[in-house]
């Protein structure tokens, strides 16, 4: 008679097989195990993942500038100093996240065909989930961003890469913590007439800063940014160590880069400006005097007494930007000339013209 029952091992889920043979008369019998089965594992399961287009309130075919509205809005919302609920601060982060993944092209493109299905561009999941926190996971975080995490836990710190519009890489070290992870770019608006007089910006931002081994704290500062007279547009003004930071890493540097405002009136073109002046026909042909404004806040009389075409360009001397390498120096005002026809002629005047015009 063979009798077989099964031992469950609750805690490891593990499953023995253990049979026994009953030999003889009834009630003698010996036992043997014949073998035990190695522990089987459930597949984990898959972690929740969010939608980012879902966090920033946007639709999947949005623009640049439509997410850049977005994330705005809603960071402003759920700003930790703005902001006392609960779980102001965990909204923060994720709109962040989200911001930083779609405002990417090609980290964006990646969501697109792979995000909310396998994961391939670090969708946030439920922390509280065992099974997402894996070396694999850190892996692919890695792999991605191209960056050392230092622990499982950098995965959920949307800090390794910063919510700001803009990002570079950044090697620096400091005082033995590990190198930081990006350098945080924000634009500084200037007007033409700050770069004609220079001008120092006052910006305040808030910054999240370790404070002790375990506790980032957001911090407050404002920085006079300096921008001298002549920079061109794309010129970069570096704070180093001044940007966020994360448990464990050095301070981002913070950067700011130049970015002109459209002017009412003129127009750059290198250290010369152009204004553009509109004239009549009868101006044209016969000459005039126009008045020509300058950055300055003066007006230049300009005399011209030959005929004056369509785009052609007349220049008033010293009355543009001073030169970067010799702010001394400036260069000039140039003055594009439109010319406004009439959209009719009366039939005595085309006579007059045509007699006038005769010789020309």
């Amino acid at each position: 008679m063979v009798l077989i029952w099964t031992q469950f091992g609750v805690k490891h889920k593990n499953v023995k097989c253990k049979v026994r043979v009953i030999h003889g008369e009834e009630g003698s019998y010996t036992s043997e195990e014949v073998r035990e089965e190695p522990e089987v594992s459930s597949p984990p399961p898959s972690p929740e993942c969010v939608d980012y287009y879902s966090v920033l309130g946007v639709s999947n075919d949005s623009n640049e500038e439509e997410i850049r509205k977005a994330y705005k809005r809603l960071a402003l919302r759920y700003h930790p100093d703005k902001n006392s609920d609960a779980d102001a601060e965990d909204k923060f982060k994720q709109i962040a996240q989200a911001y930083d993944v779609l405002t990417d092209p090609e980290k964006r493109n990646i969501y697109d065909q792979q995000g909310l299905t396998k994961g391939g561009v670090a969708p946030t999941c439920n922390k509280t989930d065992p099974s997402h926190n894996s070396k694999a996971d850190a892996h692919s975080w890695h792999m991605f961003f191209n960056f050392d995490l230092d622990s499982d836990d950098d995965l959920f710190n949307p800090f390794t890469r910063n919510p700001l519009p803009h990002l570079s890489r950044h090697h620096g070290n400091k005082g033995g913590l590990k190198p930081a992870g990006v350098a945080e770019v924000h634009d500084l608006s200037v007007s033409l007439e700050d770069i004609l007089m220079g001008v120092t910006k006052r910006v305040k931002l808030t910054r999240l800063r370790q404070t002790d081994k375990h506790t980032l704290k957001p911090e407050e500062r404002v920085f006079d940014v300096e921008v001298k007279k002549g920079w061109k547009e794309g010129t970069r003004i570096t704070f180093p160590n001044e940007g966020h930071q994360m448990l464990g890493h050095a301070p981002n540097d913070l950067a700011f880069v130049i970015k002109e405002k459209k002017h009412a009136h003129f127009r750059r073109d290198g250290s010369h400006i152009v204004y553009t002046c509109t004239i009549t026909l009868r101006e044209a042909l016969c000459g005039c005097t126009v008045n020509v404004p300058t950055l300055d806040g003066q007006m230049k009389p300009l005399p011209c007494s030959d005929v004056i075409k369509p785009s052609s360009v007349r220049r008033l001397i010293g009355e543009g930007l001073p030169r970067a390498k010799n702010p001394a120096q400036r260069g000039d005002l140039l003055v594009e000339f439109q010319v406004v026809f009439p959209d009719r002629i009366p039939p005595s005047s085309k006579e007059i013209i045509k007699h006038s015009l005769g010789q020309c």
